[in-house]
C-alpha cells in the first residue's frame, strides 16, 4: 500500500500535464506570440541595435538586455506547435513571420556595423559565430523549457525571457550582420548556421512537449468543417511522417557542430596541458624518409641529447647523438656517407651511432 502511494506521489510530481492551460488557451497564446505588427518590428530593431552595440564593444550586459527585449522566440515555438498540430496554415505563417524578422535583424545589424567606426572582431562576435554540440543541447533544453512555460496556467513571460537569454537567438544574427558588413562571408555563414541550429533545436525541444501534451491535430484536411474517420487517419499518418522528417533533418543539420566541437575541446585540452604538440625540432620524419631511400638496410632512426659530466672542467656537457638502426651491417664507406648526410641535414649533430638489429 505504501509502495503504491509512494509511486503515485512520484508520478504526480513528474506529471507534465499538471496545471496546464488547456488546448484552446495554449493555441491562443501561441498565435498571439507569433503575431507580427509595427510595435513588434520596432521592438526587434531596438533589440538588434542594443545587441550589435554589445557585440561591438564586448558588453555582455547589453547583449543580455537585447535578448530579454527580443521577440523572436514566439515564432520559433509557433513553428513547433504548428508541426505538432499539423496546422500547415499556421506553419507557413510562422515561417514567413520568422523570415521577415530575420531580414529586419540582418538589415539592422549590417547597417549598424557599416556605420560604426569600430571594425575590430571582438571575442563576443567570435563566440556567437561558431556552433557546437553545447549550443545544440542548450537550444534543445531551452525549447523544452520554453514550451513547458507557455503551457502553464501562470504567466510564462519570466520563463520565456530566461529561455531567450539561454538560447541566444539574437547575437548570432548580429554576428552575421557584422560578417556581411565586413564582406567576411565565412564568418557570416558560420554565425547564420549557429542561429539556424538554435532555431531548429528550440523547435525540436518544444515539439516534444506538445507531443506529450497530445496537442489536437487539425484533422479537417479538406476544410469543409466535417472531420471523417478517413481524414483523422490521414492526419495521424501525416503527423507521424512530419515528425520523423523533423528528427532526421535535425540530426543531419547538427553534424557540422561535431567538427566545431572537436576544435573547441582540443584547444581547451591544449590550454589545460592535457594535449601536448610534439615539435619535430630535428626534422626527424623527413630525415627518416631520406635514410630509407638511401640505404636498403635501414630500419629506424632516432636523435636525442646526452648529458655527460666533465670532471676536468667541472661542468655538464650536452651532446646531440643520432642513432641509425640497420638490419645488417654495412661497410665503413657507406657509414661515412650516411654520417655526412645526417650532419648536413640536421644542424648540431655531435656523433652518429650505427646499430644492427636483426
Amino acid at each position: 500500500m505504501h509502495e503504491r502511494t509512494f509511486g503515485a506521489q512520484v508520478r504526480r510530481i513528474f506529471k507534465i500535464r499538471k496545471r496546464d492551460v488547456g488546448h484552446k488557451t495554449l493555441r491562443k497564446r501561441i498565435i498571439d506570440g507569433a503575431e507580427i505588427d509595427g510595435l513588434h518590428i520596432y521592438q526587434l530593431i531596438a533589440a538588434m541595435i542594443i545587441a550589435s552595440i554589445g557585440l561591438n564593444v564586448n558588453s555582455t550586459e547589453a547583449i543580455i538586455g537585447a535578448m530579454l527585449i527580443c521577440p523572436l522566440m514566439g515564432s520559433v515555438i509557433a513553428i513547433a506547435y504548428s508541426i505538432s498540430a499539423l496546422d500547415m496554415r499556421l506553419l507557413r505563417g510562422s515561417i514567413v513571420g520568422l523570415l521577415v524578422q530575420v531580414g529586419v535583424c540582418l538589415l539592422t545589424s549590417t547597417l549598424y556595423f557599416v556605420i560604426s567606426p569600430l571594425s575590430n572582431t571582438t571575442s563576443e562576435l567570435l563566440t556567437n559565430s561558431s556552433a557546437t554540440v553545447w549550443d545544440v543541447l542548450i537550444a534543445f533544453v531551452g525549447g523544452f523549457a520554453g514550451a513547458l512555460g507557455i503551457t502553464r496556467k501562470q504567466e510564462p513571460a519570466t520563463l520565456i525571457a530566461g529561455v531567450a537569454v539561454a538560447t541566444a537567438l539574437m547575437p548570432p544574427l548580429c554576428s552575421t550582420g557584422f560578417g556581411l558588413s565586413m564582406r567576411d562571408l565565412p564568418l557570416a555563414a558560420a554565425a547564420l548556421y549557429e542561429f539556424l541550429i538554435n532555431v531548429v533545436f528550440i523547435a525540436f525541444g518544444s515539439e516534444i512537449v506538445f507531443v506529450i501534451l497530445h496537442v489536437p491535430l487539425k484533422s479537417d484536411l479538406d476544410g469543409d468543417g466535417i472531420v471523417t474517420a478517413e481524414e483523422m487517419a490521414e492526419a495521424e499518418m501525416r503527423s507521424r511522417r512530419l515528425r520523423r522528417r523533423l528528427i532526421f533533418f535535425s540530426i543531419i543539420f547538427a553534424v557540422p557542430c561535431l567538427f566545431f566541437s572537436h576544435r573547441v575541446v582540443y584547444k581547451a585540452m591544449q590550454e589545460n596541458g592535457t594535449v601536448f604538440e610534439v615539435q619535430d625540432t630535428y626534422n626527424t620524419q623527413s630525415v627518416t624518409k631520406q635514410l630509407s631511400a638511401l640505404c636498403k638496410e635501414f630500419k629506424s632512426y632516432r636523435i636525442g641529447q646526452l648529458d655527460s659530466y666533465d670532471q676536468k672542467e667541472d661542468k655538464l656537457n650536452q651532446r646531440t647523438i643520432a642513432t641509425v638502426t640497420l638490419s645488417t651491417d654495412i661497410d665503413e664507406d657507406r657509414k661515412v656517407r650516411l654520417e655526412q648526410f645526417l650532419k648536413v641535414a640536421v644542424d648540431g649533430i655531435d656523433e652518429v651511432v650505427f646499430e644492427v638489429e636483426k
